[in-house]
């Protein structure tokens, strides 16, 4: 599975249908572009708590996935702790991989609670 969304995460990148890094993700989510919200596991928790928030606000499913190492890897960077998919059907595909899982902002309530 790893694999499949950090190649899916690759192919969007190339394509210019993601945003990555605080400030770019979270004006995507803001101006109503972003489908998906992608957190690294290893991410901060107060980058967590602000995304959580943030996602929940704006309707934008988020998943934890990976480490800020493997993320940034997948999209050609160096370390990336949250990354915003901006095209539906790429983030279509990743949610259907992901899962259920860690989900913020769909149902208005994380799942996990």
């Amino acid at each position: 599975m790893q694999d499949r969304v950090l190649s899916l995460l690759g192919l969007a990148a190339r394509a210019g249908r993601i945003e990555s890094g605080h400030f770019a993700v979270e004006k995507a989510v803001k101006s109503f572009r972003a489908y998906l919200v992608i957190l690294a596991g290893d991410a901060q928790k107060n980058t967590e708590k602000s995304f959580g928030n943030m996602c929940l606000f704006y309707e934008v499913p988020m998943r934890h996935y990976g480490s800020r190492e493997a993320l940034g890897h997948a999209i050609g960077k160096e370390y990336r702790s949250c990354i915003a998919v901006t095209d539906r059907g790429f983030a279509e595909s990743m949610i259907k991989l992901l899962g259920s899982g860690e989900e913020r902002g769909c149902n208005g309530e994380n799942e996990n609670q």
